[in-house]
């Protein structure tokens, strides 16, 4: 194994934002409402208002005595996040919004709507220190990690602009949805946050008013391969879908591709998701972003699915991501006919393989280009 990457893993020592009612199970904000001499089944109320109905504006907590809830809110409830500035793409059917936390640091996240479903694309760091070299957060290094009430807060707020019909429906028109899926393949690396992203994870799951009841099924967390946090979560009990973003078969290119490969290599991350399987009976996403004439080659196709086959059998799908180019960037995406080989290479070497629909290129959906220009 090579020596130790200088990658940082922990983030800076800024300050997370004040304490909120989402960084709390049920249990303890019940001892915090307590604690402020409040009665405690005023915990349920704030977390009915917050998880169920989506609402953070005090005044609309009538049901609470003014001065209680002004007190709550100020304590329990304090402003986590200001939007900057959404945009929007797709005939309005995706919609990227920057976000400034209180220190000034920005984030971002995606919601997509589609027929069937709406995805919210979210962020667990502020910047990253992955160091991988196409992607745009990567190139802005990490600035540190977000609070759980900063990662809940993108999901409450996502949920409420597609609960008032902002984002178009099926007929090109605004019509209310519900928010259904979340994917952590925002700015930063999930498991880099640990034990957060977890506590994130049982807010958004839990059965409202404890979270916002999205299904533990449809909810995904992505890694680019910290093989001893794999196997941690694996053990958390949960049944949220795995998705390892591996880009290339081989050691030698990941290397580069991934930094932290020097630390875990393939084998290495593919012997944790396995353990994920095991553990959770739940089918493991691999992320392929295919760049032009690096990781596209026919070869490392054959070898992907033939190293996916012998680690991982069959409870896996590969998903081949046409690279979004960053500005300035030399890495550039695939021609559309080496796309489609690599992709029918995988699939006949006996592993599930499509590609990824993309949205928000024109608006700059690549995780971190926002913030950038920023």
């Amino acid at each position: 194994m090579s020596s130790p990457l200088p990658l940082v893993f922990d983030a800076p020592k800024r300050g997370l934002p004040p304490r909120h009612l989402a960084d709390l199970t049920l249990a303890e904000r019940t001892e915090a409402v307590a604690a402020l001499g409040e009665k405690p089944f005023r915990a349920k109320q704030l977390s009915r208002h917050y998880f169920a109905r989506l609402n953070v504006d005090p005044a609309q907590m009538t049901d609470i005595p003014a001065a209680a809830r002004e007190r709550l809110a100020t304590e329990l409830m304090p402003q986590l996040l200001t939007e900057v500035r959404s945009v929007e793409c797709d005939d309005g059917a995706t919609r990227k919004t920057l976000w400034r936390a209180h220190d000034g640091t920005l984030l971002e996240s995606v919601l997509m709507r589609y027929p069937d479903r709406a995805t919210l694309c979210i962020s667990s760091q502020a910047g990253c220190g992955m160091a991988c070299p196409f992607c745009a957060t990567g190139q802005g290094g990490l600035q540190r990690n977000l609070s759980t009430a900063e990662i809940v807060d993108q999901v409450r707020s996502a949920a409420a602009v597609m609960r008032d019909g902002v984002l178009p429906g099926p007929d090109g028109k605004p019509a209310p949805g519900r928010l259904s899926n979340v994917v952590f393949m925002g700015m930063g690396e999930p498991l880099a946050n640990y034990k957060r992203v977890v506590a994130a994870v049982r807010r958004i799951t839990d059965p409202t008013p404890s979270g916002l009841g999205i299904s533990q099924r449809s909810v995904t967390v992505s890694t680019v391969g910290l093989a001893p946090a794999i196997r941690k979560l694996a053990d958390e009990g949960l049944q949220v879908r795995l998705a390892v973003s591996l880009h290339t078969p081989d050691d030698e290119l990941r290397d580069t591709l991934v930094p932290v490969n020097n630390r875990w290599s393939i084998d290495e991350v593919l012997q944790a998701a396995k353990y994920y399987i095991d553990r959770t009976s739940r089918r493991v996403s691999i992320e392929y972003a295919l760049i032009r004439d690096v990781n596209d080659q026919p070869w490392r196709a054959d070898l992907l699915a033939k190293r996916l086959r012998e680690h991982l059998g069959y409870l896996v799908h590969v998903n081949v991501i046409p690279l979004n180019p960053t500005p300035g960037s030399k890495w550039d995406a695939s021609p559309k006919d080496v796309e489609r080989e690599f992709v029918r290479r995988v699939n006949e070497g006996g592993v599930t393989c499509t590609v990824r629909d993309t949205r928000g290129q024109e608006i700059a959906a690549a995780c971190g280009q926002l913030a950038a220009e920023n």
